[in-house]
């Protein structure tokens, strides 16, 4: 009864102790190795994790050197793989946020190194001979989307790095825009003498206003097209990794017509029967819908750059005579038709490459300005700020205006024609010498967002083509 009592008070203070220390007393615990002492260390893990059997059910002595046998050493064992693998996994999770920490912290670096720069304006000498803050961001969007789209030539959803690096770099230089604002009186207010004041606010510049949600509208569009073509029928191989069956022939040489011959453009396939007709009925809604886009984003950059002023080396380098720059026999029909028609001239010219109309649009757009400033020479003011304050009051019948409105109609209609064409002179000396920092955002932004709703459509009129091929050869075979 006293071992009994014993033992009970034992286990009131959460010791337990060996079975066999009872009955072998006169062992050496070498002999029975079984059968030896609990180690401090045991108890807390018989505690931890064997709690419930040890209590729950009636100790004796042989049980209790069974369950001190080597043969439940393997509990113990796969206790102890459980606290390896928790030890493991939160390894693990530490080496994630530390990795989490560490891209996070180049990413900063990064973006500084990246404002840096803005400030100022690509000279890292701090010499203050860089280009101005206007031309800086208009350089920084034009490269982030050569930096991401360049190398998307293909209808498929865009990478999730580079659509997550257009998204975070194009809000931040986007950001600037929320700072350019302008006063406005909003409303009335009456004081105590009885007079009324306006309070004047501050609103988002109305170009700004009205432009920039249009812009970022077309940007998720186009990003939402893109996303749609990730299950299609078509596919595409590269140069010399398609069979010489099928359409390579076809569609690789109408590839490279339209691309100036960039053989690396990649060629689509089609399954041998053709598309289907819910793939053709997608391509042409969504071919629709770009071409749409890219008609708004053109519309919004012509207008962006006919609000910048036209630098003063322009006009100084304009020639003399209007004639001259476009030559006799345009000049000719020009002036001597009474009903002036410039889809018809165009059809005379037969141009023949984006090269030549180039070179007639910079020609034609030159005597434009010629015959305005012509026009304008009554008045003592020949700079093109003051100039266009004053076209209002030239007579609609004076020869050289009449000869200005008609080059206009002419460079209108030839940009019409030539969708793709490349900016003219006068484009490209206005985005060059730009210090308004709101036209030069509108302005890269929707030329990018242009060019890529341009190759958007003419992707999509690749795999219309070799679609249409596919299908014939099938018919003929």
């Amino acid at each position: 009864m006293d071992n009994l009592s014993n033992t009970e008070e034992n286990y009131d203070l959460g010791y337990q102790p060996s079975p066999c220390s009872t009955e072998q007393n006169d062992q050496s615990t070498t002999e029975t190795p079984g059968c030896s002492t609990v180690s401090g260390g045991s108890f807390l893990y018989c505690r931890t994790y064997s709690g419930t059997s040890a209590f729950s059910e009636a100790v004796d002595d042989h049980s209790c050197c069974s369950e001190a046998s080597p043969s439940h050493w393997p509990a113990r064992k796969s206790g102890a793989q459980k606290l390896a693998v928790l030890t493991r996994q939160h390894k693990s999770n530490v080496d994630e946020k530390l990795d989490a920490l560490e891209s996070l912290d180049l990413e900063l670096e990064t973006m500084k190194e990246r404002f840096a720069k803005l400030l100022l304006g690509e000279d890292m000498s701090g010499s203050g001979k860089g280009v101005c803050t206007a031309v800086t961001i208009s350089n920084a969007i034009t490269n982030l989307y050569a930096t991401v789209f360049g190398q998307n030539l293909r209808l498929e959803p865009l990478n999730p790095e580079k659509k997550a690096l257009w998204k975070r770099e194009m809000d931040c230089l986007l950001s600037i825009c929320d700072y350019i604002v302008e006063f406005a009186p909003t409303k009335s207010q009456n004081l105590c003498n009885g007079t009324a004041v306006e309070i004047m606010e501050s609103r988002p510049r109305s170009d700004i206003y009205i432009n920039l949600p249009a812009l970022r509208k077309l940007d998720a569009m186009l990003i939402e097209i893109l996303d749609s073509f990730q299950d299609r029928e078509f596919w595409y191989a590269e140069q010399g990794s398609m069979s010489s069956n099928s359409t390579r022939i076809g569609s690789f040489r109408r590839v490279v017509q339209r691309n100036n011959e960039k053989w690396w453009v990649p060629v689509p396939c089609v399954p041998p029967n053709g598309l289907s007709e819910k793939a053709r009925k997608h391509l042409r809604h969504k071919r629709e819908c770009a071409n749409q886009i890219h008609k708004a984003a053109m519309s919004i950059n012509s207008n962006v750059l006919s609000e910048m002023e036209i630098p003063d080396s322009y006009m100084a380098s304009l020639p003399k005579s209007g004639k001259a720059s476009i030559g006799d026999a345009i000049y000719r029909f020009m002036y001597s038709a009474e009903k002036f028609s410039p889809e018809y001239l165009l059809d005379c010219l037969n141009i023949a490459s984006e090269h030549e109309a180039l070179e007639l649009a910079d020609r034609v757009e030159a005597s434009m300005y010629t015959w305005r400033r012509k026009a304008c020479m009554s008045h003592s003011k020949s700079s093109w700020s003051m100039m266009k304050d004053l076209m209002s009051d030239v007579d609609r019948n004076d020869k050289n205006h009449i000869l200005a409105e008609r080059a206009e109609s002419l460079l209108f209609a030839l940009k019409q024609r030539y969708p793709e064409l490349s900016q003219t002179s006068l484009d490209t000396c206005k985005i060059q010498y730009n210090r308004d920092v709101g036209q030069a955002i509108l302005e890269s932004y929707s030329r990018v967002l242009e060019g890529l709703a341009f190759n958007i459509v003419a992707w999509i009129e690749d795999v219309f083509f070799v679609d249409s091929t596919t299908r014939n050869i099938s018919k003929e075979g």
